[in-house]
């Protein structure tokens, strides 16, 4: 299951930082995010921030043991930026397929300033044993942003699913969406239309098989569905 229990617990990545110590992490981290946006994975070095930042390379790794780490700081951020982005949205919205279409389509965008770098990121990250791996447990408070904004899209719909879909229907959307953003990764099309076509007829597809959950015939496979959705998180 992608964890949503500790989206509330993480850190406000947009807080103001008020000792020396948080003030020295907090201007590594934003040379590192800019440098990334700017320069993409394999040109962002921990030594490179460290001179950006006026600071030794050792100074740097006390406050970021590694290159990974601050790929997790950027992971937070554009999940962040992608919650701040979709949160007024939804709220003026109360269709469910509406709703999850403003989830998936701001995910998009947030990830559009780094589509010229994603091969770096995703050959960094493909890896299982890769710390940067999405479905890494070091990449899980990044990852139950996106399973939140899925849940409440699901929660705040006029039209309520059964409660066992309600629960668990986030988790086949979180994944839906990282296939998504694999698929994103390749996707050379101009402004990568492709990707946003692909969200519109999936969710077309959904819209047309919702109804059907409430039959029992279809509410097995509906169940074993989300029972291979966990067990690939597993």
């Amino acid at each position: 299951m992608f964890s949503s229990a500790d989206v509330s617990e993480q850190p406000d990545v947009s807080s103001t930082p008020s000792t020396k110590s948080e003030r020295t992490r907090a201007l590594v981290r934003d040379i590192a995010l800019r440098s990334f946006r700017e320069r993409g994975y394999d040109a962002t070095t921990i030594r490179l921030v460290a001179t950006e930042a006026g600071m030794s390379v050792g100074a740097t790794h006390y406050h970021f043991p590694s290159k990974h780490h601050l790929v997790q700081e950027l992971y937070l951020d554009v999940q962040a930026a992608h919650r701040a982005a979709a949160e007024p949205l939804l709220e003026a919205s109360d269709d469910l397929i509406e709703r999850l279409g403003i989830v998936y389509r701001t995910g998009l965008d947030g990830l559009a300033p780094y589509h010229p770098f994603a091969p770096e990121f995703l050959s960094a990250a493909v890896s299982p044993r890769s710390p940067i791996n999405p479905l890494s447990t070091e990449s899980a408070p990044a990852l139950a942003i996106v399973r939140g904004l899925f849940a409440d899209a699901i929660t705040g719909a006029r039209t309520r699913l059964p409660v066992e879909l309600e629960e668990r229907l986030p988790d086949a959307l979180t994944l839906a969406h990282l296939l998504l953003a694999l698929f994103w990764v390749y996707d050379r099309s101009p402004g990568q239309v492709r990707s946003r076509r692909l969200v519109d007829r999936g969710l077309g597809l959904l819209k047309g098989a919702l109804p059907l959950v409430r039959t029992p015939l279809l509410r097995k496979p509906v169940r074993d569905l989300l029972d291979l959705v966990a067990e690939v998180r597993a």
